[in-house]
């Protein structure tokens, strides 16, 4: 992989970085926040990108390896939110409106997609609103 892969590759294993950890918020991450990212991968987030890793699968998908893999390891769901937030504030200019605005979906879609939105999801998902909105 070159260096003009890698940051396909970075920005979408960060933004699963996200997703995860809304979906860790409470300690546990349920099937129905899983099936809530899996879908709006393959319904949404695969037509926004048509770069293509070493082996031929869409970089998009990086944001389920990400996911399950933290999951898999049970990753502390703050600590994934800060480092997304860093990722973010570093990189602000490949986020296009349209990307931002599939971020706060999907993780709405994963929040609320197990019994609502508890108080650990809503918290992060201000925080997000907020990270999303800063000009600066």
């Amino acid at each position: 992989m070159n260096n003009s892969e890698k940051p396909q590759v970075l920005l979408y294993q960060e933004i699963g970085q996200l997703f995860y950890a809304i979906a860790a918020a409470d300690k546990v991450v349920r099937k129905a926040e899983y099936e809530a990212l899996r879908n709006l991968v393959k319904l949404e987030w695969s037509s926004m990108n048509d770069y293509v890793d070493e082996f031929g699968v869409n970089a998009v998908y990086q944001m389920e390896i990400v996911f399950d893999w933290f999951d898999y390891e049970q990753l502390d769901a703050n600590d994934c939110f800060k480092s997304f937030a860093q990722y973010y504030k570093d990189h602000k200019n490949v986020f296009s409106e349209n990307q931002k605005q599939l971020l706060w979906k999907t993780a709405n879609a994963i929040a609320g997609s197990f019994a609502g939105k508890n108080k650990s999801e809503l918290i992060l998902l201000a925080k997000l609103h907020l990270l999303l909105q800063k000009e600066n």
